[in-house]
């Protein structure tokens, strides 16, 4: 009867510690955080790959914009 409580104790042990790494993996805001904390680490480390790809960024949407204003599909 020992050993079956025992197994029993430690199935619920594993089961516990496998949904606290499910609910651990699937919190978003802990994950938003961590994912913020590497950018801005990223940027402090070398600004420059981000200021290039902010001003990129900024071409396209105004490219993209000019596009939508100036193409003849009006009808």
């Amino acid at each position: 009867m020992s050993d079956t409580s025992s197994r029993v104790a430690s199935a619920r042990a594993d089961l516990e510690s496998t949904l606290d790494a499910i609910e651990d993996k699937l919190n978003v805001p802990k994950r938003f955080g961590e994912i913020t904390d590497k950018a801005k680490a990223s940027y402090e480390k070398n600004p420059m790959p981000w200021i290039i790809g902010a001003t990129a960024a900024a071409i396209v949407v105004a490219g993209v914009v000019a596009w939508a204003l100036l193409s003849g599909d009006d009808e």
